[in-house]
């Protein structure tokens, strides 16, 4: 799900684009993304991307899909070295 690298945090995520709203929910299997945007042309990515940005007040430039652009089950490096907000996001995937 979240793990330490020397680049940033890489996190592990399933997308669920045409939703009503987006969400972060959390699971036993995981951390699934709801988001409103459709998977068409980079749009859900781009979603993704300023969903995450916004929710845990890093910027976007911070994050960058480094696996599953075209897929549901996406892999995201988070590369911020801000502290607090590490601290944040690790709180938050981790508990």
């Amino acid at each position: 799900m979240l793990k330490e690298t020397k680049d940033g945090l890489v996190l592990n995520i399933k997308i669920s684009p045409n939703a009503s709203k987006n969400e972060i929910v959390k699971s036993v299997d995981g951390v699934k993304l709801k988001i409103t945007a459709q998977p068409i042309d980079g749009k859900a990515n781009k979603a993704v991307i300023e969903y995450l940005s916004k929710n845990f007040k890093i910027p976007k430039t911070s994050f960058e899909i480094i696996r599953g652009e075209t897929s549901k089950e996406k892999t995201v490096l988070i590369k911020c070295f801000d502290n607090e907000k590490l601290q944040k996001l690790k709180d938050f995937f981790t508990n």
